[in-house]
């Protein structure tokens, strides 16, 4: 058993291993500029983006509640109609274990081309819009901002390394 977690992609950059390389750069280059789009902003501005930023839902949330509604319909509908849609559920049980273990999941990759992040990815934002807001090492720069964000949060966090913002 401890030679097949040794084989499961680590948790922090699983979905991004199972993403396109250009869906994972297009959303890299969003988070760019939505840094530089707050770069001089005033605080009330920077405070009102990282109150949407914790709202924001990534991935995880929206295929646990995706999956969960599914699953709940497969059971009502198998209960109410044909015992045959307990199978849907089943089918739907059998991805979530897949996305938790390899990180893929069936609509994975249509979220991911509608730019939905991972909980890193949304972190890695916010925790540069705290930079440029003065909440640690103050900087005016949004690549350096990005930079000391991927520092503090590791270069697995979301796939990316320091190297990509230059």
């Amino acid at each position: 058993m401890v030679a097949f977690a040794k084989t499961l992609p680590k948790t922090s950059s699983r979905v991004t291993q199972s993403t396109a390389p250009a869906v994972n750069q297009k959303i890299q280059q969003m988070i760019e500029e939505n840094v530089e789009r707050f770069c001089g902003a005033d605080r009330e501005t920077l405070d009102h983006r990282i109150e949407e930023l914790d709202r924001e839902w990534d991935i995880e949330r929206m295929m646990e509640v995706g999956a969960s509604a599914q699953v709940l319909l497969g059971l009502v509908l198998g209960w109410r109609m044909d015992r045959r849609f307990y199978g849907w559920s089943a089918l739907v049980a059998l991805f979530v274990i897949g996305h938790a273990l390899f990180g893929w999941f069936p609509v994975l990759p249509i979220l991911r081309r509608f730019g939905v992040r991972t909980e890193a990815e949304i972190e890695e934002e916010r925790l540069a819009l705290r930079i440029l807001r003065g909440d640690f090492h103050a900087t005016d720069d949004p690549l350096q901002a990005l930079a000391q964000a991927r520092l503090t949060l590791g270069p697995t966090i979301s796939g990316a390394s320091l190297e990509d913002t230059r």
